[in-house]
């Protein structure tokens, strides 16, 4: 075996180092459903990244859109000509 299937086959838990040899068939199972979430839950997070970017995105259009109807559809006030008084 060379040193990096060595090393690889080395589990690090709270501190202390396990051979996965040492391991049984249950552990084993448990520390490969951990790896897989912690991937899970790093996918997880970036998409929740992406989703909130594209949540922040569209709402301030909306809010941008909002406000250009309010500025279209507030009536102008035209004062008419003062008349001179004679």
């Amino acid at each position: 075996m060379t040193q990096e299937e060595n090393n690889n086959n080395i589990i690090n838990i709270n501190g202390t180092d396990y051979s996965q040899d040492d391991l049984s068939q249950e552990q084993q199972y448990m520390i490969a459903q951990v790896r897989d979430l912690q991937i899970k839950a790093g996918q997880t997070k970036f998409q929740l990244d992406q989703i909130q970017v594209s949540l922040d995105h569209f709402t301030n259009k909306v809010l941008e859109s909002i406000e250009n109807i309010k500025e279209e559809t507030t009536p102008e006030i035209i004062m008419p000509p003062k008349q001179s008084v004679n």
